[in-house]
C-alpha cells in the first residue's frame, strides 16, 4: 500500500509544527501536514487517507482552533495556495475561494457598493471557517447571503449545494461536508461611500470590545441565545482568571490571553472552570466557540 507521501512529496510533510499557524500560538505538531495547489490534488490527497482510514483536518486561518500539546495525529491540510482563495465579483454577486480571507471578500463587496456582508468586518479566518460557523455579529451573519456552495466530502467527492440545501442557525450550518471549495453570495447594491461609513464604525465598535494585548489571543466561548457569554463569566467572578499562564481578559472575559509559557493544557483547564462555574452558579451550559484538535 503507498504512504501518505506518495506521489504528494512536494505537498506533504509530517510533524510539521501547528502553533505557529493558530491564533493561540500553542499546541504541538501534526503527524502529517499538506499544502496541496490544486482542488484536484486535494481531492487525490483526501481520497488516499480515506483509504489508509487517516482522519483528515482542514487548517483555515486558525483563529478559531486550539491544537493540543500532544499535537493531532492524521493529517491536517492548509489550503493557502491562491487556487482555494480566487475572487470574482459580477453584477450583485461575489464568487470566492474557501480559502480566500473573509476580510477581503468584505473590503471587496464594500468597494464594489455590494451590502450585506459588511457587518462581518473584523471577524478573522477564511471564507470556508466563517461559512462552516456561520460567523456573524447582531447585525447579521453569512449565511443569509450564500446562494451556493461547492464542497468536498470526506470520500474526495467534489459537490454542488444550492441555497434550497443550506440550512444556517446560530453560529452553526449544514455545510459539514470536509472542505467548502468556494461559495457564491447574492448581495445588495448600495453607495459604495455610505457602505464603507458603515463598515467602519462596525470595525470601531468590534475593536472597542477586545482585548489589546499584544499576547496571542482568542475567543472562548459563544453567546447563549440572548444572553452575554462575557457578562456570564463576569457575572461567576472570573474576570482576571488564570490557569498557568492563561488568562481569562479583563476587558472582555470572553477572552483568553496566552501568555509566554502558556500551554494549551492551560486554555483548557480555564475553559472547564469557566463552564463548570456558570454551569453550577447560573444553570447556563457555555458553548465553546473554539475547535479543540
Amino acid at each position: 500500500m503507498a504512504t501518505i507521501e506518495a506521489g504528494f512529496e512536494k505537498s506533504v510533510r509530517r510533524n510539521e509544527p501547528l502553533a505557529p499557524r493558530t491564533w493561540f500560538k500553542l499546541g504541538g505538531e501534526a503527524e502529517y501536514f499538506a499544502e496541496p495547489e490544486t482542488v484536484d490534488e486535494l481531492a487525490a490527497l483526501v481520497r488516499r487517507c480515506r483509504e489508509q482510514e487517516v482522519a483528515v483536518r482542514v487548517l483555515g486561518g486558525g483563529s478559531n482552533i486550539l491544537v493540543r500539546d500532544e499535537g493531532v495525529r492524521g493529517l491536517v491540510v492548509h489550503l493557502n495556495a491562491p487556487a482555494f482563495a480566487e475572487m470574482t465579483i459580477q453584477g450583485t454577486s461575489v464568487t470566492a475561494g474557501g480559502g480566500a480571507s473573509l476580510g477581503d471578500v468584505v473590503a471587496a463587496a464594500v468597494r464594489n457598493g455590494l451590502a450585506g456582508l459588511e457587518p462581518l468586518v473584523g471577524i478573522p479566518g477564511t471564507i470556508g471557517g466563517a461559512l462552516h460557523n456561520n460567523a456573524g455579529t447582531h447585525a447579521g451573519d453569512i449565511g443569509q447571503w450564500a446562494a451556493h456552495a461547492t464542497v468536498l466530502t470526506r470520500s474526495g467527492e467534489i459537490l454542488q449545494r444550492d441555497r434550497d440545501d443550506l440550512v444556517f442557525a446560530y453560529r452553526q450550518s449544514s455545510l459539514d461536508e470536509l472542505v467548502i471549495l468556494e461559495a457564491k453570495f447574492a448581495l445588495e447594491e448600495e453607495d459604495p461611500a455610505q457602505l464603507t461609513k458603515r463598515m467602519q464604525k462596525q470595525w470601531i465598535v468590534k475593536r472597542a470590545g477586545e482585548p489589546s494585548a499584544p499576547q496571542s489571543v482568542g475567543c472562548l466561548f459563544k453567546d447563549p441565545r440572548g444572553m452575554s457569554a462575557p457578562m456570564l463569566i463576569e457575572q461567576v467572578g472570573l474576570k482576571g482568571y488564570a490557569e498557568g499562564r492563561a488568562e481569562i481578559s479583563q476587558q472582555n472575559p470572553n477572552f483568553v490571553i496566552a501568555h509566554e509559557g502558556a500551554t494549551a493544557a492551560d486554555v483548557l483547564r480555564l475553559i472547564d472552570t469557566v463552564r463548570s462555574r456558570v454551569a453550577e452558579r447560573l444553570g447556563i451550559e457555555l458553548e465553546p466557540a473554539i475547535e479543540v484538535w
